[in-house]
């Protein structure tokens, strides 16, 4: 670990009471560049975000840097800064006009003499993966310790990690809204453009247009219904019926039934015919949501419709034609119910003729915040209330929630937290009990994790002090700057025994 100097913790702590307070993520970045200059001497200060899609790196905040609307991006490897975004790597330069990789593509320096200038710049890192580079220059004349000041730039982009990565994925998120308004998708109900959803989206275009039959795996909450939808709304079928039957909904007694109709006294209570599902959905498609609770003897006639097109309402002799398109789903696994006996083997290959995984949400990424924001607009317009933004701590807690209950959970997170906004932006206030929580633990992990670096850093300034002057705390604490008073309470604090310092200068003498 690197030891910082007093003045250096100082600027620590600073940048740690700005992040904690309730602003813009932007306004936060920026003001932790301009201390970065007011106090350790790092002139124009720079912090770019990375798209790992395309593996650009494009400036987003500087302070002493005038951008004027420039847009300014790198290639990995590109320039110091796609250097250090593709390696991953801090780098320190010592002279900044003899470094050929330097491209001062901001125009910032024209007018300075850059052999009078050291250049730093380091990654931030967030969840292992580099999120953006933080970068500055300083007066070479000033730098007494290049390695040292590597080092502090390197604990200032570990504290603003986290804010960077929210930020990143705003504006991520920004970029991918337009370009979502310029694209077609399958269907304006599905949200997302990560790449699980891309793939998902190739399928049904795969598929829409054929009368294959589908069958979509997904856990509950995903948007299999959805999916269905979208994969009749482009078929050749779209201007025939789609019906829709959730099969766990239905009793056993009642199941064969609803799917195939029954004849006028086919049993007790029967006092007119019934038209089936299958018969509504001639010319059109249906949908059998959670397909594996089907009954055996409704699977052994599922069977029979797949495989002939043909089908017998209950109680009747009539043989009914039908060429509607079968779309399955279901949140468990048809292999593990055929192994167990509960599901049949032939109907299992009938069914997945051409499957879809529909990934849960913890696993889309960036999704969570475009649907989130959605979500957001539709609620916000259903009551009539001028909500515009969720806030940067809302974002975070969202990113790292595992949604057991996918989509549909976040819909109703964010529908509560409409109805009890009272501004312009949903904060964690309206966030569920649950939510609020688990945010408050991570919170206090991550200020008990700042708080043991600075006792950590402290700890080794007085320890090397100690040593220098043999115990004496009267002289560690002047060189310091501290008072005698301030080192004790310190000392005590953090546990340091002082008759070892002494010791070992009755032994020396």
């Amino acid at each position: 670990m690197s030891i910082h100097t007093y003045e250096e913790l100082a600027a620590l702590h600073a940048i740690a009471r700005i992040l904690s307070q309730p602003m813009e993520i932007r306004d936060q970045l920026e003001q932790i560049l301009a201390e970065m200059s007011r106090r350790l001497g790092m002139q124009r200060g720079m912090i770019s975000l990375m798209n790992h899609q395309n593996g650009e790196v494009w400036l987003e905040v500087a302070h002493g840097i005038e951008l004027d609307g420039m847009q300014v991006s790198y290639r990995l490897g590109e320039g110091i800064t796609g250097m250090v975004a593709q390696t991953g790597k801090p780098v320190a330069i010592p002279i900044l006009g003899k470094d050929p990789l330097f491209l001062d593509r901001t125009g910032a320096r024209r007018s300075l003499n850059i052999n009078e200038l050291s250049f730093l710049c380091v990654p931030i890192i967030y969840d292992r993966r580099v999120v953006g580079i933080l970068s500055a220059d300083k007066w070479n004349k000033i730098v007494s310790n290049l390695d040292g000041e590597l080092a502090l730039l390197s604990s200032i982009a570990e504290l603003i990690a986290k804010a960077v990565y929210i930020l990143s994925v705003e504006e991520e998120n920004r970029r991918l809204r337009f370009m979502l308004s310029n694209e077609k998708s399958p269907s304006s109900e599905i949200i997302g453009q990560s790449k699980a959803m891309q793939d998902v989206y190739r399928l049904i275009d795969s598929v829409a247009l054929s009368n294959a039959t589908v069958l979509i795996y997904g856990e509950t909450g995903t948007g299999k219904e959805l999916v269905a939808r979208a994969i009749h709304k482009n078929s050749n079928r779209a201007n025939g019926p789609l019906v829709m039957v959730n099969c766990a909904a239905i009793p056993d007694t009642l199941i064969e039934s609803e799917l195939f109709g029954y004849d006028k006294g086919a049993f007790t209570g029967a006092l007119r015919s019934h038209r089936g599902k299958f018969e509504e959905a001639t010319g059109g498609t249906i949908f059998l949501d959670e397909v594996a609770e089907l009954s055996p003897a409704a699977q052994a006639k599922l069977l029979r419709v797949l495989q002939e097109k043909v089908f017998q309402p209950l109680g009747s002799s009539r043989t009914v034609k039908t060429d509607a398109r079968v779309i399955a789903a279901t949140n468990r696994s048809l292999e593990v119910c055929v192994e167990n006996g509960s599901f049949r083997k032939d109907l299992y290959y009938r069914l997945s003729v051409f499957p879809i995984y529909l990934p849960p949400l913890r696993e889309r990424g960036n999704d969570i915040i475009m649907l989130a924001d959605h979500f957001v607009l539709k609620y916000a317009k259903e009551v009539g209330k001028n909500i515009r933004r969720i806030s940067p701590a809302v974002i975070d807690i969202f990113m790292n929630h595992s949604w057991p209950g996918n989509v549909r959970e976040l819909e109703n997170c964010i529908e509560r937290a409409v109805l009890l906004a009272e501004g312009d932006t949903i904060e964690m206030v309206h966030l569920p009990p649950s939510l609020q929580v688990k945010t408050r633990e991570g919170s206090e992990r991550e200020s008990g994790r700042f708080q043991a670096i600075i006792e950590a850093q402290e700890k080794a300034l007085i320890i090397d002090a100690l040593k220098e002057f043999n115990g004496n705390q009267s002289m560690a604490a002047r060189s310091l700057g501290l008072t005698k008073r301030i080192i004790q309470y310190k000392i005590k604090k953090l546990g340091i025994d002082v008759e070892r310092f002494r010791r070992k200068r009755s032994l020396s003498t």
